[in-house]
């Protein structure tokens, strides 16, 4: 697309979001909606807003992750607490197609705002719940964080060095993956109200966290039941896939190397100038190197550490071999790759008055691509464009909502 060209309506525009999450699960959501044309509106509860605002890493009274994960959004206040802030919610469900939530499982009914009511008002509203553990099940009213479902789902149990305490991975990888069910769960049911067969109705889709986490979590069970075999905490290796691993280099720095398929480790061979290896018995074949992995990584990174960084990775690329380097935030900003695909873009926030760089959209879609064309909003910076535009409240009425603290 030229500069000349107009951009193409994203493929969500029209569909109408309101998000009553806090946190992480819930906004993440509603952002990659947001993220390709659906009109997202974020409630915040009046005066303090949602605790994201802070979080990441605080920069001039704004928090570093606020800029991505409210971005696109439309921000407007309601206190859901107060009957007549439940009153204005059950009128804004009238005019929108998905709620997405996160909050413990019976909060909104004890708000008198659960499915029953909200479809009542309208019968296509699809309700996106994210939670812990899910709406139903022994487990249903704990209290429950990323890091736990991350844990209950199996993820934690194999992450980290043999013999030493499970880690966690460096980011809130349970809440996001909970956010992306979400939000094609979302998606399915939008085709399921509107498609070629729709019913024209809405539903509810219940994410659990623990159960995003445990969806990914390979063929653990089977392998089990099934052979007996339990996986463990394995650093930096998969047993059996080999060579596939961390190797140091002569710059003081690691790079990742994938050459466990047979053609590919025929390539690497070659590459570390030991072709040989490619019919030695002990490396021939994918089992062979499984059963000599700690052998394979040992004479691999003997060569590595000999060589700098750049000196490995210009071999593995010669001979077509996946490999690359550990990439920090500093690597990333400065990668040639992430700016030729927009994979880091550039928004200016009236907060601070400056510029924030952060990741582009994903995916990429060829005809109706998503795009980054709203900051993140001030706390009810919205109010009198949402209450005013979709429910027609007056200036006067704005005012006596917010002297209240309704809005």
């Amino acid at each position: 697309m030229t500069d000349q060209e107009p951009r193409a309506a994203p493929a969500l525009r029209g569909v109408r979001v309101l998000e009553l999450g806090t946190l992480i699960a819930g906004p993440f959501c509603a952002h990659l909606l947001a993220d390709h044309g659906a009109e997202v509106i974020k409630v915040e509860p009046p005066g303090q807003g949602d605790v994201m605002r802070q979080w990441g890493g605080v920069y001039k009274g704004l928090g570093m992750y606020w800029p991505l994960i409210a971005r696109n959004k439309l921000g407007i206040t309601l206190d859901l607490r107060q009957p007549r802030g439940q009153a204005l919610l059950r009128q804004l469900v009238r005019h929108v197609d998905i709620v997405v939530e996160n909050f413990r499982p019976g909060t909104l009914e004890r708000w008198g705002l659960g499915y029953e009511v909200l479809s009542a008002e309208n019968p296509g509203l699809i309700l996106v719940r994210v939670s812990g553990y899910g709406q139903t099940g022994p487990y249903r009213d704990k209290a429950g964080f990323g890091a736990i479902g991350e844990a209950l789902g199996g993820l934690r149990y194999v992450t980290g060095e043999p013999g030493r305490p499970p880690v966690r991975p460096g980011v809130s990888l349970g809440d996001m993956l909970a956010a992306l069910f979400g939000c094609l769960g979302a998606l399915m049911a939008l085709h399921a109200r509107d498609g070629r067969q729709g019913s024209g109705r809405g539903q509810v889709i219940d994410v659990a966290i623990y159960e995003a986490v445990w969806a990914l979590m390979e063929g653990i069970l089977p392998e089990w039941e099934k052979l007996g075999r339990l996986r463990e905490r394995t650093g930096s290796i998969l047993p059996g896939a080999a060579p596939s691993n961390v190797y140091p280099t002569a710059s003081s720095e690691w790079v990742v190397i994938g050459a466990n398929a047979d053609t590919v480790f025929r390539r690497l061979a070659t590459a570390v100038g030991h072709p040989e290896w490619a019919t030695d018995p002990r490396f021939a074949t994918h089992q062979a190197r499984g059963e000599h992995q700690t052998l394979l990584d040992d004479l691999i990174a003997q060569w590595t550490s000999a060589h700098s960084t750049d000196e490995v990775l210009a071999a593995m690329d010669a001979h077509g071999v996946p490999a690359g380097r550990i990439y920090s935030a500093r690597d990333i900003a400065r990668d040639p790759h992430y700016a030729a695909r927009e994979m880091i873009v550039e928004q200016y926030h009236p907060l601070i008055g400056e510029t924030v760089r952060m990741q582009g959209v994903v995916p990429k879609l060829s005809a109706t691509p998503g795009a980054v064309e709203r900051p993140s909003p001030l706390l009810g910076e919205h109010n009198a464009q949402v209450y005013g535009g979709l429910l027609g409240l007056s200036s006067a009425e704005l005012a006596a909502l917010a002297a209240e603290g309704v809005i």
